[in-house]
């Protein structure tokens, strides 16, 4: 399999790791996908560099694959009819979030059509699209691609449809249906991370410390890099961007103390107001599931890592989000 390049940290590196995640796309093309699959996992979790690859892959395994991220704006369509290629850019004149938005959808009908013009193999992969079409609209989105699966206007030989999401608030309402398979995914093993993290140039700090302020998510070891290894500047512009305001502090600052400690608090004793808000600001990830490696795309995190702020049941998304909220916790004391 050619290994595909991507920009990270102002830098073009090549895909490294998740030989594991990538075997499981080599499973769906040959038997094919039931269900949508629904991916999910931290922000920055390496999600987007996964399925461009899988993408690739799925080339070389003889699928036409449409391939769509409204939130990054970008769309490729290896298809064998260039007039749907063509259909699905043309949704695109406008630069805007509704033409992003438009073209996700536009790219479910251009698979119906894809499919009764070819009936071969095709990859339908949907990369954050939850943002630009609307959390409330998730749910109908993945029941549109089930239909695709269930009620195909032509017969084929196989189909595969994964959408990923890095937004808790849409996995809750996708899984009040049965209309796909959810599929975890965590950060980065320690020996791919450190893969990834060889190839930033110049002084650094050790992998340890990379590890320790990361927990191998690939976004934080990049937003590290761009500030010169200063972390105190990432967790700042996290406190920023997460909206971790002295009214919202002050109001569950009890729990919030317990839970930079033990992430667990949250799910032995605080509010579900205080979880909703947590999810919705994609600071923890609630309600992991077993261990097992068989219920995750990828290597699972550790069953508990207090230093890396992992619980049995939550966690923190980065050890990064965790340090931005105790840092915001001292500055409104």
């Amino acid at each position: 399999m050619k290994k595909i390049k991507l920009g990270f940290a102002n830098l073009e590196v090549e895909f490294v790791d998740r030989e594991k995640a990538l075997r499981k796309v080599e499973e769906w093309a040959e038997r094919g996908t039931a269900l949508p699959h629904v991916v999910y996992g931290p922000e920055g979790c390496g999600k987007t560099a996964w399925l461009r690859q899988s993408a690739q892959l799925l080339r070389e395994l003889g699928f036409d694959v449409v391939y769509i991220n409204p939130v990054e704006q970008e769309v490729s369509a290896e298809v064998g009819v260039g007039e749907l290629r063509k259909r699905l850019l043309e949704s695109l004149r406008e630069s805007s979030s509704e033409a992003w938005a438009r073209a996700a959808w536009v790219a479910v009908d251009v698979a119906k059509e894809l499919i009764r013009r070819r009936r071969g193999r095709l990859a339908l992969i949907i990369d954050d699209a939850f943002q630009a079409i609307g959390l409330d609209k998730a749910a109908l989105y993945v029941k549109g691609l089930l239909g695709i699966l269930e009620h195909p206007p032509a017969s084929y030989d196989k189909i595969i449809a994964v959408v990923a999401t890095s937004e808790g608030v849409s996995l809750r309402e996708i899984g009040r249906h049965l209309w796909s398979t959810t599929d975890p995914m965590w950060n980065m093993p320690r020996d791919g991370f450190e893969e990834l993290y060889s190839r930033l140039p110049g002084e650094k700090p050790s992998p340890e410390e990379a590890w320790r302020l990361t927990g191998g998510n690939p976004r934080a070891l990049a937003k590290l890099y761009e500030a010169r290894w200063d972390h105190s500047r990432v967790t700042n512009s996290i406190i920023r961007e997460k909206g971790l305001t002295h009214h919202f502090l002050k109001r569950w600052e009890n729990h919030l103390r317990e839970a930079v400690e033990d992430p667990d608090h949250l799910w032995h004793s605080a509010s579900r107001e205080l979880v909703d808000e947590l999810v919705e600001k994609n600071l923890i990830i609630y309600h992991l599931p077993e261990r097992s490696p068989e219920s995750w795309i990828d290597q699972p995190p550790p069953e508990r890592d207090p230093e890396l702020g992992i619980g049995r049941y939550v966690a923190w998304q980065t050890p990064l989000h965790r340090e931005a909220v105790k840092r915001a916790l001292k500055t409104y004391q």
